[in-house]
């Protein structure tokens, strides 16, 4: 079963960047669709970003334009660059598969953006 270990969290000022990974062992990702989702208080989880195994990528209207997603396969890892950071970007970022959750849920990394 494959593990998601996210990391890269932390508090930035409006603004700011982050650059998030997720890590996936135990298994084989390659094939799969990954999404970087996003859980605020208070609010259902939401898809932000995803990449094809091809690298075809889609992106939420709130961060197209200042998110961009990347993988590479032979790290089992997946990365989400977030620039011009807004308030509303506040929350915990997961990864897992689209369009199904496959995957166990990870921890998740705190992502805090202070106005």
């Amino acid at each position: 079963q494959v593990q998601l270990v996210e990391s890269g969290g932390g508090l930035v000022q409006a603004g700011g960047s982050l650059r998030l990974s997720c890590a996936a062992s135990g298994g084989d990702f390659r094939f799969n669709t990954m999404g970087w989702y996003r859980q605020a208080p208070g609010k259902q989880r939401e898809v932000v970003a995803s990449i094809t195994s091809g690298g075809g990528t889609n992106y939420a209207n709130s961060v197209k334009g200042r998110f961009t997603i990347s993988r590479e396969n032979a790290k089992g890892t997946v990365y989400l660059q977030m620039d011009s950071l807004k308030p509303e970007d506040a929350a915990v970022y997961y990864c897992n598969t689209l369009p199904v959750v496959i995957y166990n849920w990870g921890q998740g990394t705190q992502v805090t953006v202070s106005s």
